[in-house]
């Protein structure tokens, strides 16, 4: 006769109570999946390069603004399912602004204290959007410290270290369940281009840059990844001399983008392309493109469509018909009293209007985009 199973107060496990909390938790945060649905997929018209289809995936639409709302929503899934965050477990995260805003979001909606260890010079309207969520911002000054303050702190609370750097490329799941990759191909599906030449992404984490040249491996699409890195930043190098323990001094002035360090997220192989666009390129085309969306847009967006307008000018060049993608970060309004602000350009001796004026000549007449800037092509890369 077979024994009946033995009860589940009676089998060594995780106490009831907890589990019914996490499945609560991890019910909310899918809730807010499916009321947000997904963002949108915008064409940009471009008369003078006919051919040639520029799409701008509008990641600034999500209820936290930013396209680190979806990291932010797979880590703390991915903790939640690992057991690593618990009813009342402190989360602390190291970040310079736009996770931090998002996972405070998700910690408020499930009801846990959330810490933000960031550099002192994030924006305000960064440092205001967290505490609104009910976050703590702890700054601090040396940028370098930041992985391990946070770590630091999370050991003193008692809590959890989410780590966007280290597992923001295996928190999402890359061969689909709605990420990024597969949302941009599904609503593509309809267009004269479904299946675009270049992808362009920036590298903060390297999670979506991830994701991405995973998700164009897995399904055997032609499309190729190129990721735009910014000024002061250790991704470019690395991606160059094979080597992942560069790093940079100066810490990046474009928010969201660019590390000190190639971080474990930072996925090199699945790279075709790299381009390294100065500070004052990213301002320029971040410029550029908030005239003529007529909505502004942060320095990171910048940072994508300068590569991008690279890649479309060598696709005309070349006669290349096809469509180019790449990512509307977040809003440009968390960056008035920055970007937008031409004493705080001034002080920073940046110049944007050289490379606004390029940019806005190779839109308006299509006329080849000459400008000098660091790019360098996967020789492993089909």
């Amino acid at each position: 006769m077979i024994s009946p199973p033995a009860s589940r107060a009676s089998q060594v496990s995780l106490p009831r109570y907890r589990r019914v909390w996490v499945d609560d938790a991890v019910a909310a945060i899918e809730a807010d999946q499916c009321r947000t649905a997904d963002t949108h997929l915008i064409r940009l018209i471009v008369p003078a390069l006919a051919g040639i289809d520029i799409y701008l995936k509008d990641e600034s639409t999500h209820p936290t603004g930013s396209l680190k709302h979806r990291l932010a929503r797979s880590l703390f899934l991915y903790a939640l399912c690992n057991g690593h965050i618990r009813e009342g477990t402190p989360v602390v995260e190291a970040s310079s602004g736009s996770t931090a805003v998002s996972e405070a979001y998700f910690a408020q909606m499930i009801g846990v204290p959330f810490y933000a260890v960031m550099p002192r010079t994030t924006s305000p309207e960064k440092i205001a959007a967290i505490t609104h969520y009910g976050g703590n911002c702890h700054l601090i000054d040396d940028g370098w410290a930041l992985y391990a303050e946070a770590a630091a702190l999370a050991a003193r609370l008692g809590g959890h270290y989410m780590d966007q750097f280290t597992f923001a490329e295996r928190a999402t799941d890359w061969r689909g369940n709605n990420n990024i990759a597969e949302s941009i191909f599904n609503q593509l599906q309809g267009e004269r281009c479904p299946l675009p030449e270049w992808i362009v992404m920036g590298a903060g984490t390297g999670g979506t840059s991830a994701t991405m040249g995973r998700y164009l491996r897995y399904r055997r699409y032609p499309t190729r990844l190129c990721v735009a890195d910014v000024e002061h930043s250790a991704f470019f190098d690395a991606f160059c001399s094979g080597d992942v323990r560069q790093t940079c001094e100066r810490p990046s002035l474009i928010e969201g983008v660019g590390r000190p360090r190639c971080e474990p997220s930072f996925v090199p192989g699945v790279v075709d392309r790299m381009i390294k666009v100065p500070d004052a390129a990213s301002i320029g085309a971040m410029s550029v493109l908030t005239r003529r969306l007529r909505r502004p847009v942060g320095g990171s967006t910048g940072t994508n469509f300068l590569a991008l307008c690279r890649l479309a000018s060598e696709m005309r060049e070349a006669g290349v018909i096809g469509s180019v993608v790449t990512l509307i970060c977040d809003s440009g309004e968390r960056y008035r009293q920055t970007y937008y602000d031409p004493q705080w350009l001034a002080a920073r001796g940046l110049d944007p209007a050289p490379y606004d004026a390029a940019l806005s000549a190779f839109l308006d007449t299509g006329a080849p985009l000459r400008l000098a800037i660091p790019d360098a092509v996967n020789p492993r890369s089909d």
